[in-house]
């Protein structure tokens, strides 16, 4: 196992490669990188550096894989699982400083950046030119954090996740060499495919430093709409009739009663109270965007929707997304004093109603508040389960719920998670999902990380190889 602490010896080799001012052994900066967005337990590293290049970023790797040290990368920080949580403390590895635009190509549709740029400012500046990158994980995360989680959320049924819109990586394996990975083409059958290798590989197989991304045009023609159902087997249902219909929208989220409850509780909205589908159309023409949304309102109503409403103007569609994307806020602003789980689960899209069904049946046998909400068109549910914090046994009727609603993803032939990452809460559930396949990547693991230096603790019940 490699060591958990530094030595001042070992602080100094940091400060003589990133300069003094960029290594901390302070308190302050140690808890900040402690713990992310998750309830996992947080875990001090013993120094925080920020490098500022790839050569850096080797020669800090060179000197931890030959001193066993442990480093774990570090983004934004609002991954959900404990992705970036340094569980054998060491060093924390921030990429704050590689925060560079590098070149953008609009007749490519391709941007090359820096791992620490921000997701929204990145777009904020692509916009510029008519473009943007697609997958959209709601919070400012960085663009390395959303390749190592292979980051998703409302765009993906048009889109794809972040695998499907990166070209090429530069990246720092765990023994300090800088390989390159992909290339600028659209398409290769030239050798392994290694780029995907690294992304949702959590910063344990590389630290990305550079990726040139996939752009998408601006859509010239958009539409929301929401549809409204009696019940939530309806609304579930007819998310497999749009996405069956050939139709493929930009977005289709689904909410159950007591979410829109509580979003029309904050801002003010009049979305009837009943199990809810947020969608978003893009097209080239206002008229096939017309002929879509025909389609889709007959599916909606073949499902005996309550109430359709499309067309919405780009102010209200742009606040329904925001408040969307601050779902999880509001729930905790409206439940003072209780905290939740958010589990990510995905099944094929046929079963997404099954998922649904198995998810708010064990909350509701439990008597407790039953938020459901997911990006539906990629059969991806995200249930929030309720625990007063503090309480061992409110936490462990949440953890048990949270483990019936995996195993229900698993026999629908899903996965454990399906944008938020193994992390430190998913490692148990590997076995199961992948079976013999888990001994290839710990194989890989091992081969690339010799003596498990990189983000050890994560995706692997524990990392066992190395001489340390």
């Amino acid at each position: 196992m490699p060591q958990e602490n530094l030595g001042p010896q070992h602080v100094d080799y940091l400060m003589s490669v990133v300069g003094k001012e960029h290594v901390s052994v302070t308190a302050a900066d140690r808890e900040q990188h402690a713990r992310d967005q998750s309830f996992h337990e947080a875990h001090l590293p013993t120094a925080v550096v920020w490098p500022a290049s790839a050569s850096e970023i080797s020669a800090i790797l060179k000197y931890a894989n030959q001193h066993h040290i442990p480093v774990t990368p570090w983004g934004a920080g609002s991954s959900l699982e404990g992705n970036p949580i340094p569980v054998h403390g060491g060093i924390i590895l921030d990429l704050l400083r590689l925060d560079r635009i590098l070149a953008i190509r609009p007749d490519d549709f391709q941007v090359d950046v820096q791992a620490g740029v921000r997701y929204k400012d990145m777009n904020a500046q692509l916009a510029r030119d008519g473009l943007f990158f697609a997958p959209d994980p709601g919070a400012n995360a960085s663009i390395g954090g959303m390749i190592a989680n292979n980051a998703a959320g409302t765009r993906t049924p048009r889109y794809g996740a972040t695998k499907d819109n990166v070209l090429r990586l530069e990246l720092v394996t765990p023994t300090g060499d800088i390989i390159h990975t992909g290339s600028l083409a659209h398409k290769s059958s030239s050798a392994y495919d290694l780029t995907h290798l690294f992304i949702g590989s959590e910063g344990t197989l590389g630290v990305v430093t550079t990726a040139t991304l996939r752009l998408a045009p601006l859509p010239e023609q958009f539409s929301a709409a929401v549809a409204s159902f009696e019940t939530v087997t309806a609304a579930t249902r007819a998310v497999s009739g749009v996405m069956g219909s050939g139709i493929v929208p930009a977005a289709l989220e689904f909410l159950n009663t007591a979410v829109v409850r509580e979003l029309n509780g904050v801002e003010e909205f009049s979305l009837p109270e009943r199990p809810t589908l947020l969608m978003e159309f893009h097209s080239a023409t206002a008229a096939a965007l017309q002929e879509e949304l025909g389609l889709v309102r007959a599916i909606c109503q073949g499902e005996n929707c309550a109430a359709f409403e499309a067309g919405l103007g780009r102010d209200e569609r742009d606040r329904l997304w925001r408040v969307r994307h601050q779902t999880y806020e509001i729930l905790v602003r409206a439940n003072p004093g209780v905290a939740f789980l958010i589990v990510d689960l995905a099944v094929p899209v046929s079963r997404f109603p099954d998922l649904v069904a198995a998810c708010q049946g064990a909350m509701v046998r439990e008597n407790m508040k039953t938020y459901l909400v997911g990006h539906a068109g990629d059969g991806n549910l995200h249930p929030l389960v309720p625990y007063q914090p503090g309480n061992e046994a409110s936490f462990g009727l949440a953890t048990a719920i949270h483990a019936e609603m995996v195993q229900a993803a698993l026999a629908l032939g899903g996965t454990v998670t399906a944008e938020h990452g193994v992390g430190i809460g998913k490692r148990k559930y590997m076995g199961q999902e992948h079976g013999r396949s888990l001994a290839v990547m710990q194989t890989i693991k091992q081969a690339l990380d010799p003596n498990g230096i990189l983000n050890p603790g994560k995706i692997f019940a524990e990392t066992t190889f190395g001489n340390g």
